[in-house]
Parts: C-alpha cells; sequence; structure tokens
C-alpha cells in the first residue's frame, strides 16, 4: 500500500475516536460531553433543574477545553519555530491524557456521583485530550470536516444537496466534499455505537479503546508523508 494512501484516513480515525470517547464520556460522567462544549449548557441546566450530579464538572469543562486549546496552540506554534513536529507530539499527548483517563475511569468506576472528585478529574483529562484534537485537527487538518461537531457538516452538507437540486445542470452545485462529509458523519455515528455497546457490556473497561485508536492514528500520521507546512 502507498503510504500516501492512509492520509484521508487519519480524520476519519480521529472522527472515530471523538465519538467513541464523546458517547464513553456522556454514559460514564453522568452526561458530559467530553468532545465538544456545546451540549453541556444544555445538560448544566439540566442539572441544576432536576438536581442530578455531575454539574460541576460540565461548569468546568469550558474553561478547561479553552485552556488546553490556548496551549496547544502555543505549544505547536514553540515546537514548529525549533523544527520539530507539532502535530505528531500533540497527538502524543493527547494518547497519554486518554491512558490515564482509562486508568482512573478503571480504578475509580463506575462514577455515580458525577461531583466526585475521581469523576471531575477524569471528565478533564478526557476533555483536555479532546480540546487537543480539535487545536491539532484545526490547525493542521484544516481542509478535513471536523472530528469532533457533526452539526456544522450535516448542515453544509444538506446545503450542497439543495444547490444541486436546485441547480442539478450546474456542477458546482455538487462539490466533491459531499462524500468525505457523509462518511466523516458515519464514522462519527460507528464511534457513538461502539462507544454504547462497550459500555453496555464491559462498562467503564471501554476506556481502553480509545487510546489505542489514538496510537493507530499516531502512527498513520508518521507513515503517510505530511504535506508541506502542515
Amino acid at each position: 500500500m502507498n503510504p500516501a494512501s492512509l492520509r484521508p484516513i487519519l480524520p476519519l480515525v480521529l472522527s472515530l475516536n471523538a465519538g467513541f470517547v464523546d458517547t464513553a464520556g456522556f454514559l460514564a460522567l453522568q452526561g458530559l460531553f467530553t468532545a465538544h462544549v456545546t451540549g453541556n449548557f444544555v445538560t448544566l441546566g439540566a442539572s441544576l433543574v432536576l438536581g442530578t450530579s455531575g454539574a460541576l464538572a460540565k461548569l468546568l469543562a469550558l474553561p478547561v477545553f479553552c485552556a488546553v486549546v490556548i496551549a496547544a496552540r502555543l505549544t505547536g506554534t514553540a515546537l514548529s519555530n525549533r523544527g520539530r513536529r507539532p502535530f505528531e507530539i500533540l497527538l502524543g499527548v493527547k494518547i497519554l491524557l486518554l491512558i490515564a483517563a482509562a486508568l482512573l475511569a478503571i480504578q475509580f468506576g463506575p462514577f455515580h456521583d458525577g461531583d466526585s472528585g475521581e469523576a471531575i478529574l477524569t471528565g478533564m483529562i478526557l476533555v483536555a485530550a479532546m480540546a487537543i484534537q480539535n487545536a491539532v485537527h484545526r490547525v493542521h487538518l484544516a481542509s478535513a470536516p471536523p472530528s469532533t461537531l457533526m452539526t456544522g457538516t450535516t448542515t453544509q452538507i444538506m446545503l450542497d444537496l439543495a444547490d444541486a437540486i436546485y441547480a442539478p445542470e450546474n456542477k458546482s452545485t455538487q462539490p466533491s466534499r459531499l462524500v468525505p462529509m457523509g462518511i466523516n458523519i458515519v464514522i462519527f455515528a460507528l464511534g457513538c455505537a461502539a462507544a454504547a455497546l462497550l459500555f453496555a457490556k464491559f462498562g467503564v473497561r471501554c476506556f481502553v479503546v480509545p487510546p489505542i485508536v489514538a496510537v493507530l492514528a499516531l502512527i498513520i500520521r508518521l507513515v503517510a508523508p505530511s504535506k508541506p507546512g502542515s
């Protein structure tokens, strides 16, 4: 296999992992979204109204996410200026965070109290790992669909379909991005489904999967040649 042919697989592996981590985190950590922050505003409000646990973790998720994205950006810039490989190094950091979260989840889970110290620590480590993924994806894989947030991708697909229906004779209204965006959503959904099934069968032990998938993503990145500046 030509190593260059692996390049399009990398964003899909990241999407698979994001879907898995987000679903597993939601199930294990009392409704905490770890891969994106929008849903936590909704579940935070629900926690406050219904009196369920996990409100503190949801409240902390946004500042932790923002702080890690800033740190990833600054670190990546510093590494790039020194001739290092920021994408690969930051993916390595993400792997270490996912391993730490898996160990915590297996040691202290299941988390019946989302506001316990162990649950909050595990959740924030997962949020940090996914914040790094969001940052490196936006910087180094900007042409690929987002790996953690499917709302924008789904909206774009529907807009492209509407344009194709309105003017089918106009080839410019049928962009080639439609297929990869659709595949990206399917892969993310498969990650969600896999997490739900494995959590139902193995509980918090399912958190051993994300570090393995992240290692696969790093191997693909190391094997596939990088485009200049990426």
